[in-house]
């Protein structure tokens, strides 16, 4: 069950779905992404993936590697992405998924965010 509900937030977010996001987050989940102020709250959370991926014309984030226990849902990511303007932008991550009653209640995400910057500034 845990498992499926990563899968849920992972397709949603890979098909630009965001508004499926609702059926797997908590209402008071917490998004924490190094270098930035987390985003707390079910709402704040559906506004803030079109956002973050709005410059992007496509974009996945394929899972590579799961650790699984009871409450938390640890993945090692391969995101490939282009942007608007046809650059491509690739970059591993770490997202760790804190589960509560059947859905997200946290997710933390580390990745190179220097890296990141370089690839997508103009």
């Amino acid at each position: 069950m845990s498992r499926a509900v990563v899968e849920g937030y992972f397709a949603a977010i890979n098909s630009d779905s965001f508004a499926d996001l609702a059926a797997v987050f908590a209402d008071d989940v917490e998004i924490h992404t190094v270098g930035a102020t987390p985003v707390v709250g079910r709402e704040a959370a559906l506004a803030h993936f079109p956002k973050v991926l709005a410059s992007y014309a496509e974009h996945e984030d394929r899972v590579t590697r799961w650790i699984e226990t009871p409450g938390a849902i640890v993945t090692e990511i391969d995101f490939e992405g282009k942007l608007a303007d046809g650059r491509p932008v690739v970059f591993c991550a770490l997202d760790v998924f804190d589960l509560r009653d059947g859905r997200i209640a946290k997710v933390t995400t580390w990745y190179d965010t220097r890296d990141v910057r370089r690839q997508v500034l103009p």
